[in-house]
């Protein structure tokens, strides 16, 4: 029986079980219906998705090739190190780890290699764009480790490298970090190399928005300038949900033994077979295209919305996403997340740097362009989706709202 584009096929069974495939189906019809302008997922290609439901969901297979403590591991070997060659390829790393089950595990696991609880470790603000792991006290990075944080600056909200550079001096942290969730900027990765290097501190790039674009060859690499590099295969990428390492020759072992025996058992075997798909896949021309095109879409997207008086936050985007600051339309960026969703466009709520609001509320909203892009959006729908956007944030008006979600339903998916 074959599937739709969503892994639903058109028989209706897909488990056997009525009440799950019930929403499997009511999940597929959600997607199919609602323009996904969201920046942390994508949709996996069917060699991906082939992948993660095939035999190797089964295996156990904890240790590393040739080192298992598990029988029968002999072609679970061969899948690993054919993930580990195809990733070593697509971006020039010297050691690469394939196992850890997320990115978030990924980043647990460069903490467990190279710092002590209570170590400092300088990253970007969560409110100015960074991420939970890089030392929200609501994470273990927060919690177990001494948190310092560098920002944007108030004029252009680019990171101030003099900023980085004096707290990384002042403070000597043990991990200097550069990455982030809603910050839609690159960073200078030569100067933060010179910064580490001066603090004598380890670099570390947490590539979770960036790695797709390298890979294609949109954005330039953090790679040759890193000590260690982590992403997320399931955002620009089109992989499964996981994480992978990029590190020096040099941190191999730390990483080794930080990602297992200390984070996690045995590795998702499935996962790993499919993130050998996705490398492979990212190699290619058509890739390159399509995260190319997810760039184009987001700035054609801001600079829509920024045409229409609202605030992209920086001025507007080198990657797939974009912070749009709501409050000139007097609501917070929950409200704005809410009013979209009831009119079909899903997004998230995000908070500004150098917020008024509660970050439970936010001022603003992230838009993602991967999955919008991977289903042909065309420079076209732009004005006619951020006109949709406006009209939908602009009121609470139910009515308005579902004719707005039957046009989305309509121009998206028809």
């Amino acid at each position: 029986m074959s599937a739709d584009a969503h892994g639903f096929g058109p028989g209706g069974a897909l488990t056997g079980d009525a009440t799950v495939d019930t929403l499997l189906g009511r999940e597929a019809g959600r997607r199919r219906d609602t323009l996904q302008l969201l920046a942390s997922e994508t949709e996996p290609t069917p060699g991906v998705r082939a992948a993660m439901a095939s035999v190797f969901d089964a295996k156990y297979a904890e240790g590393y090739p040739g080192a298992r403590y598990h029988g029968g591991c002999e072609v679970a070997d061969e899948l690993e190190e054919l993930a580990v060659d195809r990733a070593r390829a697509l971006f020039g790393a010297e050691y690469v780890n394939v196992q850890p089950l997320s990115g978030s595990a990924a980043n647990l696991a460069v903490y467990a290699g190279f710092a002590q609880p209570g170590d400092p470790v300088l990253a970007l603000r969560l409110e100015h764009g960074g991420h939970q792991t890089h030392g929200s006290r609501a994470n273990f990075s927060g919690r177990w480790f001494s948190p310092l944080h560098y920002e944007v600056r108030p004029d252009d909200e680019l990171v101030d490298y003099d900023q980085v550079r004096d707290l990384a001096l002042v403070h000597r942290p043990r991990i200097l970090v550069a990455g982030a969730a809603s910050y839609s900027r690159t960073f200078d990765f030569a100067v933060l190399r010179q910064i580490a290097d001066e603090a004598e501190c380890i670099l570390w790039v947490d590539a979770a928005h960036l790695a797709g674009h390298v890979a294609a060859g949109v954005l330039p690499s953090p790679v040759p300038h890193a000590d260690i590099v982590t992403f997320s295969t399931n955002k620009v990428i089109r992989g499964p949900r996981g994480g992978v390492i990029l590190a020096r020759a040099e941190h191999g072992e730390a990483l080794r033994k930080a990602v297992f025996p200390f984070v996690q058992g045995g590795p998702a075997m499935h996962s790993v077979a499919a993130k050998a798909v996705a490398f492979a896949e990212s190699g290619t021309d058509e890739f390159a295209d399509y995260a190319r095109c997810a760039v184009e879409n987001a700035r054609a997207i801001a600079a829509e919305l920024s045409a229409r008086g609202a605030r992209v936050v920086s001025g507007g985007t080198d990657i797939h996403l974009a912070v749009i600051d709501v409050s000139g339309l007097g609501i917070s960026g929950m409200e704005a997340q809410h009013r979209l969703g009831a009119a079909g466009i899903v997004v998230d709520k995000a908070v500004l740097p150098f917020e008024n609001r509660p970050v439970s509320e936010g001022s603003a909203i992230r838009i993602g362009t991967p999955v919008v892009t991977e289903r042909g959006m065309t420079s076209a729908m732009h004005p006619v989706v951020v006109d949709a956007m406006v009209d939908a944030m602009s009121t609470d008006d139910r009515e308005t709202h579902r004719r707005i979600r039957r046009e989305i339903a309509e121009l998206a998916y028809g």
